[in-house]
C-alpha cells in the first residue's frame, strides 16, 4: 500500500483507513492484534488506530531533516497480522511544503571596487539556499534599483546560478564613496517566500583629478 501526505501534518492527521484498503473488518484489526512496525528511527511518526483502522500520524514531520535534499522522501513500514500471519508493505511518501526562506551566506555582501573600473564590470554573488525543493526552491532574483549596477543571472548545466552585478554606470569616489542596495532571492511556493542580502560597496579612489589652482 502507498500513501502520500504533505510534511508538516498535525499529530493525529489521518493517512488513510488501512482496514478499508485491505478490505478488513475494523473490529479483526484487534483481534488479529494488528500492529506496526518499521526502523526505531521512523516508529515514532505513524501509528495505527485499532479502533478505526486508520494510519494517523503520530509526530510532526519536517521533511528536510529527515531526507534533506534528496527528490524523493519515502518511509517504509510493515503492517503485521496475526492469526494466520500476514504481513502488508506500507510506502509513504513525504511531499515537501513551501516552509523555508531563501537564505543567502552572508547577511551583507562587501565589495570594493576602483573608481576606474569599466562599465560591463562583472562582481560575483553567491547564490541564496533554500532547504525545500522542486517549485519551492529559489527561482529568481531581483536587485533594488539603484544607479549603477544591474544584475545577471545564469544557470550552470547542474542547475546551480551564476549571480553577477554588472557595473552599468561609472563610479565616481569624489560623487558617492559608499553604495548600498538590496539582493532578493524569491522562491516559487505559493505563498511565495524570500529572503534578502544587502549589497555594500565601498568606492575606491583612481587617480582620475589633477590638482587645480583657485587663480590662474
Amino acid at each position: 500500500m502507498s500513501y502520500s501526505v504533505p510534511e508538516e501534518l498535525r499529530p493525529g492527521s489521518i493517512v488513510g483507513n488501512i482496514a478499508k484498503d485491505l478490505g478488513l473488518e475494523v473490529v479483526k484489526m484487534s483481534t488479529r492484534k494488528a500492529r506496526i512496525d518499521t526502523e526505531d528511527s521512523y516508529q515514532r511518526f505513524c501509528d495505527l488506530d485499532l479502533k478505526t483502522g486508520n494510519f494517523i500520524i503520530r509526530e510532526r514531520i519536517d521533511r528536510e531533516e529527515l531526507c534533506s535534499e534528496k527528490a524523493s522522501c519515502l518511509l517504509k513500514y510493515e503492517l503485521v497480522l496475526e492469526s494466520p500471519l500476514e504481513l502488508h508493505r506500507i510506502s509513504l511518501f513525504i511531499q515537501d511544503v513551501n516552509d523555508n526562506f531563501p537564505v543567502f551566506p552572508k547577511d551583507t555582501v562587501k565589495l570594493e571596487i576602483r573608481e576606474s573600473a569599466d562599465k560591463g564590470a562583472r562582481y560575483r554573488v553567491n547564490e541564496a539556499h533554500d532547504a525545500d525543493i522542486g517549485q519551492n526552491t529559489v527561482k529568481q532574483y531581483n536587485l533594488q534599483r539603484n544607479e549603477h549596477f544591474v544584475l545577471s543571472v545564469t544557470e550552470d548545466a547542474d542547475g546551480s546560478k551564476n549571480i553577477e552585478l554588472v557595473l552599468d554606470k561609472e563610479l565616481d569616489r569624489e560623487k558617492e564613496r559608499e553604495l548600498n542596495f538590496a539582493l532578493i532571492a524569491v522562491d516559487g511556493g505559493n505563498p511565495q517566500r524570500s529572503g534578502t542580502t544587502n549589497i555594500h560597496v565601498t568606492v575606491l579612489d583612481a587617480n582620475d583629478n589633477a590638482p587645480v589652482f583657485d587663480q590662474a
